[in-house]
């Protein structure tokens, strides 16, 4: 998702930066005029020393856009080793946050300034064992939109994206990590999708430029669920 929305925002003519793991950037390097910089949203310092060279190299920002997020094994609550979680709800979540906090102070100085965080249906609709921390880090995301929604008004909107299940590395654990088997079916769940199919990684830009841009200036604190049809709230 990340790759398909840098293409279409160098095509609108915006200034990008990447911040990824060293061996995401390293595996997907980004296209020429893009400012990329290492960061493990996991690595409180990580994030900080990442956003001091963003403020170093341009001062300010207007719009954040935060598509964190990796899921394990399927494994059961009762199953769950302590680290397995601590590692998926860290990155999750609590990367939600960092990044968030770190943003902020670059948002501030930014021109209408927007931030996009990314929940998943999981975080409203879990109808399959086995992925209790990323659900409840998903669900969590929704709060954490909401509550920087309230606090950053009106200087900044703050959204949320909640898409589906979309053909991108994180079904086999995410971009960067070493493959996993995250149990689920690629064949039996399009049937049970109300358009029939898995999403594209292209079909999050539209919603996601929609909410970072001007098009969006009066919808702060809201969910855009891009599913296919498979929850609404």
């Amino acid at each position: 998702m990340g790759q398909a929305l840098v293409r279409a925002a160098l095509e609108f003519g915006l200034r990008v930066a990447v911040l990824d793991l060293p061996r995401s950037l390293a595996q997907a390097p980004v296209p020429e005029g893009v400012l990329s910089l290492p960061c493990d949203v996991s690595d409180e310092a990580s994030v900080a020393a990442a956003f001091e060279q963003l403020h170093a190299s341009w001062g300010a920002l207007d719009t954040l856009v935060n598509l964190v997020g990796y899921t394990g094994e399927q494994i059961a609550v009762r199953d769950m080793p302590t680290a397995e979680w601590d590692g998926i709800t860290d990155t999750c979540l609590r990367g939600m946050f960092l990044v968030a906090r770190a943003a902020l102070p670059l948002l501030e100085a930014g021109d209408s300034p927007s931030m996009v965080l990314t929940s998943s249906t999981f975080g409203h609709r879990v109808v399959h064992s086995g992925y209790a921390p990323y659900a409840a880090s998903k669900a969590g995301v929704v709060s954490l939109g909401k509550a920087l929604a309230t606090e950053c008004a009106p200087r900044i909107r703050v959204n949320v994206v909640s898409p589906g299940v979309f053909l991108t590395p994180f079904l086999t654990g995410g971009l960067s990590r070493d493959e996993r088997q995250t149990g689920l079916n690629m064949d039996k769940y399009p049937q049970i999708v109300p358009l029939g199919r898995l999403g594209d990684p292209a079909e999050m830009v539209g919603p996601i430029l929609f909410l970072a841009g001007p098009a969006a200036s009066y919808i702060t604190g809201q969910v855009l669920h891009v599913n296919g049809g498979i929850w609404a709230p």
